[in-house]
C-alpha cells in the first residue's frame, strides 16, 4: 500500500509541476526525455532476461503507445482545465475503465465493496460535471476523458507485461522510450519549426529535471506495486492522487465550488473502495 500511495503522491507532484509550466503540452516532451534517461539508469543493473517471452515484449510495446497517446492528452488537459478538474476526470475515468476489465479478463474479484466504489466514483465524476464547462475548461474536461481511456490501456499493458515475466525496468525504459518518438513527432506536427520546438521544451529547464525525477519514482514504483497485486487494486488505490492533486492546485491559487470538492470527495471515496485489500 505504500508504495502505491508513495506513486500517487509522486504522480500528483509531477502532474502539479507539468501545470506550471507556461506551455505544458512541449514541456512534458522534456519531461519525459528526463524519464527516458532515468529509466535507463534504472536498468542498467539488470540481470537475466528482460522480456523472456513474445508477449511480454508485445505489452510492453503497447503500452508504450499507450503511454504516449496519454501524454499528449494529460498535457492538453492541463493546458485548458485546472489542475484538480482534469485530474480527477481522468483519473476517475481510468478507475471505470479498468475495473470491468480486470474482472472479465484478469479475474480480479468483484464483491459488493468494490460496485459500490465504482458507483461512487461515477456519481461523484457526473456531480463535478452536472453543468457542462464551456470554452476552453470544456475542452480540458474532453481531453480528460481521452487521457482516462490511455491510462486505463497502459495500466493493463503493463499488468500483461509483468505477468509473462518482463522486467519492471525494462519495461518501464521500453514503454517510454516507445512513448518519447511518439510524443515528439505529434508535437512537432503543431509547431512551425524543429528549431521552435527545442526552444520551448527548453524553457525552465530545472522544473523540466525535477518533474522528470518525480515522473521517475511515479511509474517506477506503480510498477513494482503491480507485480504482486490485480491491476484494479493498483490504479484505484493510485488515484488517491487525486487529493495530492487537489491540495497542489489549491496551492496554486486554483479554487472549485462546492459541488466539485464533493464530486472529487466521492471520487476519492470510490477509489479507496475499490482498491482496499479482499480476504
Amino acid at each position: 500500500m505504500m508504495l502505491v500511495l508513495s506513486s500517487a503522491f509522486f504522480h500528483a507532484s509531477w502532474s502539479a509541476l507539468l501545470k506550471r509550466h507556461e506551455d505544458p503540452e512541449s514541456a512534458v516532451v522534456g519531461v519525459i526525455t528526463i524519464t527516458v534517461m532515468c529509466g535507463g539508469l534504472w536498468a542498467l543493473g539488470l540481470q537475466g532476461a528482460a522480456f523472456p517471452t513474445s508477449g511480454a515484449l508485445m505489452w510492453g510495446l503497447m503500452a508504450g503507445v499507450l503511454e504516449s497517446g496519454y501524454l499528449v492528452t494529460l498535457a492538453k488537459s492541463l493546458s485548458r482545465a485546472p489542475l484538480g478538474l482534469a485530474y480527477t476526470v481522468s483519473r476517475g475515468g481510468a478507475v471505470l475503465l479498468v475495473w470491468p476489465v480486470s474482472v472479465l479478463w484478469l479475474n480480479e474479484q468483484l464483491t459488493p465493496g468494490s460496485v459500490a466504489g465504482a458507483t461512487l466514483v461515477a456519481v461523484g465524476m457526473a456531480g463535478m460535471n452536472l453543468v457542462l464547462p464551456r470554452g476552453r475548461e470544456k475542452d480540458g474536461v474532453l481531453w480528460s476523458l481521452a487521457s482516462a481511456a490511455c491510462i486505463a490501456g497502459y495500466n493493463l499493458s503493463y499488468k500483461r507485461a509483468l505477468g509473462e515475466g518482463a522486467q519492471p525496468p525494462a519495461l518501464f525504459t521500453l514503454s517510454l522510450g516507445v512513448a518519447l518518438p511518439l510524443l515528439v513527432l505529434m508535437r512537432r506536427r503543431e509547431e512551425t519549426s524543429w528549431g521552435a520546438l527545442l526552444q520551448k521544451i527548453r524553457t525552465r529547464p530545472l522544473l523540466l529535471v525535477a518533474a522528470g525525477v518525480l515522473c521517475t519514482l511515479s511509474f517506477s514504483l506503480m510498477l513494482v506495486a503491480l507485480t504482486g497485486s490485480g491491476t484494479g487494486a493498483v490504479i484505484t488505490l493510485r488515484n488517491t492522487s487525486i487529493v495530492f492533486a487537489l491540495a497542489l492546485g489549491a496551492l496554486q491559487n486554483e479554487r472549485m465550488g462546492r459541488r466539485q470538492l464533493a464530486g472529487a470527495g466521492l471520487v476519492v471515496i470510490g477509489a479507496v473502495l475499490l482498491g482496499w485489500p479482499r480476504k
